[in-house]
């Protein structure tokens, strides 16, 4: 049986499937093992609908990524399956020519689907066709493979930030005793010697007058307490708008609508 034949005999199983949302193996199987009033399916049909089963996810994602119209769910029914065919042939059957499995997606187009779909499935697949490297020998984008690749170092960079962080704070956990062991040593040290202003200058450059700050110094250090840090107030967000005084208002609202179904670009 011709390989026309076989595409369409496929393309109505792919549409059928789509328009169930059944799976095609699921499907498939029922045509093989009940064709009933029809010719048992082609060989040819059952590689095709066993193809894309198997790499439909990186055929859609090629079809979406040089669609310069509609995505794949958005396209009609017809048009997606007419292209799954002759995408999948393009990328995953080398016996096909790239320009024949083209050629026979217009065919179908032009008997099966609308005035408009040829022009748009051959562009469509052209494009496919010209960037038919994006898919390795695995059959993966190679695009998204570098992206799980960019996400997986984002998560290590990210986890050796945290570790890094968990060892700062443990070293400044370390910092502050050995600073609070040094308070008490001098305190201790003051006890018995007497100080002038220049000796708080040389350990704490930071401190005021030595004969306003002693006392409290000195009873945080038999307390054990360190001096309370002072309060900043939270900066206000002056750009935040103001809460409405009548309560079914609706606070910080702003007129929307939903977009428009447009075709993307």
């Amino acid at each position: 049986m011709a390989r026309s034949t076989a595409r369409k005999r496929a393309l109505n199983t792919l549409y059928e499937a789509d328009e169930k949302n059944q799976g095609i193996e699921s499907l498939l199987e029922e045509r093989i093992a009940y064709p009933g009033a029809q010719t048992p399916l082609p060989e040819y049909a059952i590689e095709i609908c066993r193809g894309i089963a198997d790499h439909r996810k990186a055929v859609d994602r090629m079809l979406n990524r040089y669609s310069t119209k509609w995505t794949v769910g958005r396209m009609s029914v017809i048009d997606r399956n007419i292209l799954r065919i002759g995408a999948w042939e393009i990328l995953f059957n080398d016996e096909v020519p790239d320009g024949v499995a083209i050629d026979e997606a217009i065919a179908l187009a032009k008997t099966m689907s609308d005035a408009g779909s040829p022009s748009f499935i051959h562009g469509l697949l052209s494009a496919v066709a010209d960037h038919k490297d994006d898919i390795d020998s695995e059959g993966h984008l190679v695009s998204d493979k570098a992206e799980e690749t960019e996400a997986a170092e984002g998560a290590e960079a990210v986890e050796g930030t945290d570790s890094a962080d968990s060892a700062d704070g443990a070293d400044g956990a370390d910092s502050g005793a050995s600073q609070e062991a040094s308070v008490e040593s001098v305190d201790s040290h003051e006890s018995h010697d007497s100080h002038d202003s220049d000796d708080w200058g040389d350990w704490d450059a930071d401190l005021a007058d030595p004969a306003t700050d002693t006392d409290d110094t000195d009873a945080d250090a038999k307390t054990g307490d360190a001096p309370a840090p002072a309060e900043s107030a939270a900066p206000s967000d002056s750009s935040e708008p103001s809460k409405p005084s009548d309560p079914s208002e609706p606070y910080g609202s702003s007129d929307s609508s939903d977009p428009s179904d447009e075709p993307k670009e």
